[in-house]
């Protein structure tokens, strides 16, 4: 099978195509044809030497990627969730070694759900990983309630733009930050407001937000807790938070941690049901084929991606 390995971190001319074995289904797995991967931030830092480079930096071959739908065609002993033929998509083994660039993945069956006939293979699996990430963080560790006002930083990218209709579903008052050229997509989501963080003046803004999802990090967090009401959380998805960012927060009775999204097929089966409702649905700037994965990486990395980057397989 066609696939993408890295030998070592660096630039784009890291991805190095090849050939190998297609893989088996283990217990408990299924073999899937891929027909579209979705690539992320992760997937460059990883390819550069951060990212998840250290969790999987000694597997051979190391081929990184997460993101995948395709098309069942082998089970392994135990699987009782697929059958050969069904149409599927997920993260597979976030965060750990996904395997993702290549024409066949093995994924666990736990962290797949059948893919809405209503879904293109290219939408599948772009709602994967920042889909998850939108979920985990606003459903299961936020438990963000109706009523209460959400600010989404980044939200016209591919956590963030999820993150905004997620929030809304979920009955919420939402504000998207992004570049003003963007604002019109944000409010096309179903924000409430815009605000544009160019020069914006955040220490003149009331504290006014519930829950305030960061997927910028960095300085961004300083602006976060300036706008958090007392008792609220802030989930910083990037980077993390530093032990003085984290004491700022407590010192003003705001809850700062960091978040990471982990494959579950259970979750998937969620966003694979707002997804069939249309309460969901993802934004693709642009796609690739898979000989061009070089120029997606590099699309990715100018940081001005509007909603997601998928890869056709076939």
């Amino acid at each position: 099978m066609k696939a993408i390995i890295i030998e070592q971190p660096g630039d784009v001319n890291q991805l190095i195509y090849t050939e190998l074995e297609k893989p088996i289904a283990g217990v408990g797995e299924v073999l899937i044809k891929v027909k579209a991967i979705s690539i992320n931030p992760v997937d460059v830092k990883t390819r550069a030497g951060k990212g998840i480079y250290g969790r999987i930096k000694t597997e051979s071959p190391l081929i990184i990627g997460w993101d995948i739908a395709g098309v069942v065609e082998q089970t392994g002993s135990s699987v009782t969730k697929f059958k050969i033929g069904d149409e599927v998509f997920g993260m597979i083994d976030f965060p750990g070694h996904g395997k993702a660039y290549a024409e066949y993945v093995v994924a666990n069956e736990n962290q797949l759900a059948i893919k809405p006939g209503s879904v293109s293979f290219e939408e599948a699996a772009a709602s994967t990983l920042v889909a998850l990430t939108a979920w985990q963080a606003l459903v299961e560790n936020a438990n963000v309630q109706a009523g209460q006002k959400v600010l989404v930083h980044a939200a016209a990218g591919g956590v963030g733009h999820f993150a905004v209709q997620l929030a809304k579903y979920l009955g919420a008052e939402v504000t998207g930050t992004s570049s003003a050229k963007n604002r019109d997509f944000v409010l096309s989501l179903g924000a409430d407001a815009h605000i544009d963080y160019h020069n914006y003046d955040w220490e003149s803004h009331p504290e006014e937000f519930d829950f305030v999802l960061d997927t910028i990090g960095g300085d961004n967090i300083d602006s976060s807790i300036l706008v958090a009401k007392k008792g609220a959380s802030i989930i910083s998805i990037p980077t993390g938070l530093s032990e003085t960012v984290t004491e700022k927060a407590k010192a003003k009775g705001v809850k700062g941690y960091f978040m990471l999204v982990e494959s579950s097929g259970e979750d998937m089966q969620q966003i694979a049901s707002l997804l069939e409702k249309e309460e969901l649905k993802v934004s693709i700037q642009q796609i690739f084929p898979f000989a061009e994965m070089k120029k997606a990486h590099l699309q990715l990395e100018t940081g001005r991606t509007v909603g997601k980057i998928v890869i056709r397989t076939t």
